[in-house]
């Protein structure tokens, strides 16, 4: 395959997983909201258990099918895996939390943090480096939420110190998702299975200890075939969510997953001007939105559509002056080699 085909081939499975993640996040945002809000159903956590344990059957499937390939347990993957457990708990925990400490357009903005915090963590955890256009598009991204929001600065201490964490644990969670997703480590369904077999248990022991189990025991909707169905389809969608998320970051970059699902909800917004009837206009946050989108399509274009460079390009790269110093240096050493040589004769 020639460089330009492998190119194209990158450039579409950077965008398609993109597109894939945008549409399983934004389908779950539907099907959870009917499961939770139209039915009443009495426990978030327990979906999520419904989700992780969908995964897990999903994955064990493939695997004894010979269809997906992961690794079996041993005892390095605890250690492996470590620390996506702890961030993923950080993240549910902080991002359930947040939504009831601040107004809706506020957390919109402070949400906007995760992309910088994805940002900086893959400069420091995995050593990347963005040109200034990828910057600048962050920056408009950033920038076009506190425009949206403006007219909504109401300040609380608590509210904004729990979504800054929430911002900071989804950046790692990312980060972290990146590097353990790499074929010399779990690869991307080793890290889907074991992070959802080590969050199950706890997850069911929380909704026994909150009593949410024995609501859900109890809940009167279980006989209800529409409901059963949009039960099964929000924990496949849940599977599908976390295996968009580990592709997208796999063929993209944590910070590509991040701004994607910022995007998405900046999408919503704009659905939400024409459909549901309940958007206030403002010139102020409708020129936030559009801020925002415009940021998103610069980063897109330059991280989605950029041509990447083949590593043995890369590898040989570098500049004159290090090829002179080491061509200096070989030199060198063939003089002192000669030298040694002409004395070992006399």
């Amino acid at each position: 395959m020639s460089p330009k085909t492998e190119a194209v081939s990158s450039r579409s499975a950077r965008l398609l997983s993109a597109l894939f993640y945008a549409v399983s996040s934004f389908l779950i945002v539907l099907i959870n909201k009917s499961v939770l809000t139209s039915y009443r159903f009495p426990s978030y956590a327990f979906l999520g258990v419904g989700q992780m344990g969908v995964t897990l059957l999903l994955l064990y499937i493939g695997k004894a099918k010979g269809i997906i390939t992961f690794p079996d347990f041993d005892k390095d993957i605890p250690r492996k895996l470590f620390p996506l457990p702890l961030l993923y708990i950080g993240n549910h925990l902080t991002g359930l939390s947040s939504t009831q400490k601040l107004s809706l357009p506020m957390f919109t903005v402070l949400r906007k943090f995760a992309i910088l915090f994805t940002l900086l963590l893959e400069m420091i955890i995995l050593r990347k480096r963005y040109s200034l256009s990828v910057a600048l598009s962050i920056l408009a991204i950033v920038i076009g939420a506190f425009i949206a929001a403006s007219f909504d600065l109401s300040f609380n201490l608590e509210g904004y110190t729990i979504v800054l964490l929430n911002d900071l644990f989804t950046a790692a969670y990312g980060v972290y998702t990146k590097e353990k997703i790499n074929p010399k480590e779990l690869g991307k369904y080793g890290v889907l299975f074991y992070n959802a077999a080590f969050m199950i248990l706890p997850t069911l022991l929380f909704t026994i200890w909150t009593g949410e189990f024995e609501k859900v025991i109890h809940y009167n909707h279980w006989s209800n075939f529409y409901f059963a169905l949009q039960f099964f389809l929000a924990c496949i969608m849940g599977f599908m969510l976390l295996y968009a998320i580990v592709l997208c970051s796999y063929y993209n970059s944590a910070l590509t997953t991040t701004v994607v699902g910022a995007l998405k909800n900046v999408s919503i917004a704009y659905i939400g001007i024409f459909i549901g009837g309940d958007y206030v206009f403002s010139w102020l946050n409708f020129i936030g939105l559009n801020i925002c989108m415009a940021g998103g399509a610069a980063y897109s274009f330059v991280s989605l559509w950029e041509t990447p460079q083949p590593a043995d390009a890369q590898s040989h790269s570098c500049s004159w002056e290090e090829q002179k110093t080491a061509l200096s240096q070989v030199t060198n050493t063939k003089i002192l080699i000669d030298s040694k040589d002409v004395t070992d004769t006399k």
